[in-house]
């Protein structure tokens, strides 16, 4: 199995709205992309936080789902209007 983890610092301008998107989009990842098992997000409460206010957790069963993932139209999507307005921290491991 493959973790893959991600964690966000807003850039300054980004709206409620966009990050209230963000959590909405990538929660439904799951459900529109095939070889992710599981998708976990949500804002960090972290004291040790070092600026990043969003995080998530997704599951693949293997390499090949999440490089499947990685290219997928949805992704691209998302990544297309998201990209633009975060820092992102992502660490990918195998269990």
């Amino acid at each position: 199995m493959i973790i893959h983890t991600f964690c966000f610092r807003w850039k300054p301008g980004t709206t409620d709205a966009q990050k209230e998107r963000a959590y909405d989009e990538i929660s439904e990842l799951h459900s529109q992309i095939p070889g992710i098992l599981e998708t976990n997000v949500g804002a960090n409460f972290s004291p040790r936080s070092q600026g990043y206010e969003f995080g998530g957790v997704m599951k693949f069963a293997d390499r090949d789902s999440m490089d499947a993932y990685a290219t997928h139209p949805v992704h691209l999507q998302l990544l297309s209007w998201l990209v633009p307005l975060v820092e992102a921290l992502e660490v990918d491991f195998e269990v």
